[in-house]
């Protein structure tokens, strides 16, 4: 899918380095170097609070990234003379980081803890996901985002994106981790509000995954069947996912696009008036959002690193180069072409994995809101 041309605008800049590494250079030192290349070193770190944006991964999921990668930013910065920490806010939905405490259980389980990564883990939201910074925008979907205080807190924010597929919003990458990631809970909440999901009975075999997945107690089992109470319903959308059987999908067919939208307005509120940076590593490219507690295997072959100050282009040149890639035989992806019947004429891969999601509305909204720009110059080192 190609982005929209604006003649206006300038291609950003985005650095590229591939998966390979040598006995003379390692991929933590690659990632070093794509960092030093992409202008890491403009930032004045000296004395100042940086966070890390990260997705620490749900218990049981494995594609989330190694916390080796978050050492090298984390070195990088204090080699600058910063102050670092890795943060994320809490969740919605009944998981393993839906509070302060649990979420950082989880964090260091999954490798995050000081002695790997030689930074603290900072929940941005607080306890219980109600510290937040209120940040007036002034955007047509959002006037003023609810942002967790200690991202808010920070000098610097840096988005370290594991890139993959996402059942609302098409795909998780720089955008997504700063809108959705740094929104607390009630920030969450007000970007999943615009739709909520409907049952299909006809599909329904009432197992109760639904009901036992929804931290708000929207579905509702009624005769061996289940239905959405939209007075509780969040609109999260964690019910489509864990649903066996599909059976559950969302009612408004703009929702996604809203939501995508409302992603992009809340990372504007994250990166404005600050300095900011963005890595996205295209590896372990799982079908759903690193906040699944399995991820299946990936959908196409691992890719690269990328880094840039923008992280519209970041994005765009994350899914340019997705698409360019062959599927990985059995993947859910290849599952789906061959259930079409045929690939999307557009050769659009996240769309084919999640066809009700809509991307590409919340990279046009970041463009027009001044976030940045969907033109880029992939810059390979």
């Amino acid at each position: 899918m190609k982005p929209v041309q604006n003649p206006s605008a300038k291609p950003s800049k985005v650095y590229f380095t591939d998966f390979h590494a040598t006995p003379s250079e390692t991929l933590p030192q690659k990632l070093h170097r794509l960092m030093k290349s992409a202008g890491f070193e403009q930032i004045g770190f000296a004395d100042r609070y940086t966070a890390i944006k990260i997705h620490f991964g749900e218990l049981g999921n494995l594609a989330y990234l190694r916390p080796q990668y978050a050492k090298v930013v984390a070195d990088y910065v204090r080699e600058l003379g910063g102050r670092v920490f890795l943060t994320d806010c809490n969740t919605l939905y009944v998981g393993s980081r839906k509070n302060a405490l649990d979420h950082m259980d989880t964090a260091y389980l999954n490798g995050f803890s000081p002695l790997q990564t030689g930074c603290h883990v900072i929940i941005a939201d607080g306890l219980k996901g109600t510290d937040e910074a209120l940040v007036p925008i002034n955007l047509p979907l959002v006037k003023e985002a609810k942002i967790g205080q200690a991202i808010m807190d920070a000098d610097i924010v840096i988005s370290l994106s594991h890139f993959k597929g996402h059942e609302e919003a098409g795909f998780g990458g720089a955008l997504k981790n700063l809108g959705m990631g740094s929104g607390s809970r009630s920030g969450k909440m007000e970007q999943h509000w615009e739709g909520k999901p409907v049952v299909d009975p006809a599909l329904c075999i009432g197992c109760g995954s639904c009901s036992r997945i929804c931290a708000h107690g929207g579905p509702v089992l009624e005769n061996g069947k289940a239905h959405i109470d939209h007075e509780k319903c969040v609109g999260c959308g964690r019910c489509l996912a864990i649903c066996p059987r599909d059976a559950i999908e969302p009612s408004v067919a703009n929702s996604t696009s809203i939501l995508s939208c409302k992603i992009a307005e809340y990372a504007y509120a994250v990166v404005k008036d600050r300095p900011s940076f963005h890595i996205s590593l295209i590896c372990d490219v799982s079908p759903f959002c690193d906040c699944h507690a399995e991820n299946d295997i990936p959908i196409i072959p691992d890719i690269g690193m990328l880094a840039s100050f923008d992280p519209v282009a970041l994005d765009q040149a994350c899914v340019d180069l997705c698409n360019k890639m062959p599927v990985c035989e059995g993947s859910r992806l290849d599952r789906h072409i061959q259930a079409f019947g045929k690939e999307d004429p557009n050769h659009e891969y996240f769309h084919m994995n999640h066809p009700d999601a809509a991307w590409e509305p919340g990279l046009i909204h970041a463009e027009e809101i001044g976030l940045g720009t969907r033109q880029y110059e992939l810059i390979k080192i």
